[in-house]
């Protein structure tokens, strides 16, 4: 995927201010709007020059390609893909595309890694307002977070920093940030929203403020990973421990637990330890991957020890399966 740079594409610099951005789209459009426009990449311009407007006209969907910008060091034309959960942490109001002249279904890939999942929240978990009465209710705000598995287990309270972004009087890019404590529930899943109350946009004419909905998503981690309200945790084991049975102790999310891994060695061999997934009504199951690690040959005992294990197995050929 190309990296796109919308500054580039506006002809404007990162430091323009609202006004400047809206000049250079305005002039922009009436260069290559297909209705008036001759040049023969008017339509691919367009499309390209309503991206930028949507991303840059938006101080907080501005804000957020700020950041991811400044990772892409090779700038555009290069190969691009954006770390996973690279927004985490930025807050959005506008759930929707926001402005761009129309052109609703023509975004890039580009622009759909980035904030096609906002649209998609919005169409899930819509702001509501008050409209039809003087006091109407503020706009929900939305936010991705990043948690350890831990937190679903267990249940924590977690200090939040979101960071987001407004015009200040000259139509200057301010960068805003603030911080919060949230309560995470125990049982959370990844892509679940959690709902703050309050925290999203204030109301008009004396409404309620909206509320912040966060969305979850567990940090990488190498012990264990999550599939909907189950977990999987890869679990090596020795050789004479795959091939005779063993009872072993594995540490676990939600404590140290004995095991008993059967007797023959079977590969992707997993074992389910039942209800002890993620926390919930019913709960997940925990699946331990079981995989074979091989004890070095540092010492000459280590070594004369494999030595004999090769020849007490002479006949055992592990590529005889690979054929001629």
């Amino acid at each position: 995927m190309e990296f796109k740079d919308y500054y580039k594409i506006l002809g404007v610099e990162p430091t323009a201010t609202a006004d400047e951005i809206k000049k250079a789209y305005r002039k922009l459009a009436r260069k290559y709007h297909p209705d008036v426009s001759k040049e023969p990449n008017a339509a691919q311009r367009m499309s390209e020059v309503n991206e930028a407007n949507t991303v840059l006209s938006d101080p907080e969907k501005r804000a957020a390609y700020d950041a991811l910008r400044q990772q892409a060091a090779q700038g555009p034309g290069h190969e691009f893909r954006p770390p996973p959960n690279w927004d985490a942490g930025f807050e959005f109001s506008d759930f929707g595309r926001g402005g761009g002249g129309g052109y609703e279904g023509d975004f890039s890939d580009f622009f759909e890694q980035l904030f096609g999942r906002a649209r998609q929240g919005r169409t899930a978990h819509g702001a509501r307002h008050g409209f039809g009465s003087a006091a109407q209710r503020g706009s929900d705000h939305h936010a991705k977070i990043e948690l350890d598995l831990l937190d679903a287990y267990q249940g924590a309270e977690r200090t939040l920093t979101l960071h987001g972004g407004r015009l200040d009087a000259n139509g200057h890019l301010v960068r805003e940030e603030r911080t919060l404590q949230v309560k995470i529930p125990k049982g959370v899943r990844e892509g679940q929203l959690i709902r703050v109350p309050g925290q999203g946009a204030p109301g008009a004419g004396g409404g309620a403020a909206g509320d912040l909905l966060l969305e979850v998503h567990f940090r990488p981690d190498p012990r264990w990973r999550a599939e909907g309200r189950d977990v999987y945790q890869p679990v090596p084991v020795a050789p004479w421990e795959a091939e005779l049975g063993a009872n072993i102790e594995v540490v676990t999310p939600s404590g140290t637990v004995e095991v008993k891994v059967p007797a023959g060695w079977k590969p992707g061999r997993k074992l389910r330890l039942k209800g002890r997934g993620i926390p919930s009504n019913p709960p997940g199951d925990l699946y331990l991957e079981l995989s074979v690690a091989l004890p070095p040959a540092r010492t000459e005992a280590e070594r004369a020890a494999y030595l004999a294990f090769a020849k007490a197995f002479p006949r055992f050929n592990p590529r005889a399966t690979q054929g001629a």
